[in-house]
């Protein structure tokens, strides 16, 4: 019997069809893909925190170039000493804290629920950081990025990206001018911790006043420079009684 194919249960029926097709399809590619994205997501996480604390394959002015994924696990393994886990300023080591998602575990922290704070020791060149990750929100979608600190609180390299920032505008966080600028800076204000704020008006277009606890803005992007602003405060106060830690000694 021949398949009356003008009926709408015919159309319905296809259609139905077609989406369990597909969708069964791309299920099994997401699956088979599945491993090696978590080696990508892996790779550029520690492409990242290195980076934050200086060790990358920078040569011209503007570069951002990362350590290459063939090379980055070793270069890990070589700079980062320690992987640890905050509960308040008590900090235990944990195999791969460096892949605990900050995003849901600030989420606990808002909800009242214990959370898992991860924080990275590297050494470079004889100097020892301490490597914070960072989330927050941008004018359009979330920002993130890592920050790296010396014994004295003083920056030593950062990090950031962004999922949906303007091009040329508030995407400029992620580039080497803007990035540098942090590089020096002190979070503190005497005893305080004030972080540091991307601030309009700064009249400090080189960034030499590094005691000021402020860079310059982006042009155009006021509202991803607060959001810089407040996730390095942000961030920062979550990981205050652990830095207390470490200036007292």
């Amino acid at each position: 019997m021949a398949i009356n194919t003008e009926k709408n249960s015919y159309t319905v029926l296809f259609a139905v069809l077609m989406v369990i097709v597909v969708g069964s399809l791309l299920a099994f590619v997401a699956s088979g893909l599945k491993p090696k994205i978590d080696e990508n997501e892996r790779f550029e996480k520690q492409q990242n925190i290195l980076y934050a604390m200086g060790v990358n394959n920078n040569e011209g002015e503007g570069d951002v170039a990362f350590i290459p994924t063939t090379e980055v696990e070793d270069a890990f393994s070589q700079y980062i000493t320690q992987q640890l886990v905050l509960d308040g300023s008590e900090a235990v080591e944990k195999e791969n804290a460096y892949l605990i998602d900050v995003q849901k575990e600030l989420a606990k922290i808002k909800s009242g629920e214990k959370a898992e704070l991860p924080l990275l020791i590297g050494e470079k060149d004889g100097e020892k950081f301490y490597i914070i990750p960072m989330y927050g929100k941008g004018l359009w979608d979330a920002i993130w990025g890592y920050i790296s600190l010396d014994d004295n609180m003083e920056i030593k390299g950062v990090y950031f990206d962004h999922r949906g920032e303007t091009p040329g505008l508030g995407a400029n966080i992620k580039q080497r001018f803007f990035m540098d600028d942090f590089k020096g800076e002190s979070i503190m204000d005497g005893n305080t911790y004030t972080g540091v704020n991307v601030a309009k008006g700064n009249n400090d277009p080189l960034n030499n006043d590094k005691e000021d606890n402020a860079v310059d803005a982006l042009a155009g992007a006021t509202i991803t420079g607060n959001g810089v602003t407040a996730m390095i405060k942000e961030s920062l106060k979550l990981y205050k009684p652990y830095l207390q830690t470490i200036r007292t000694n």
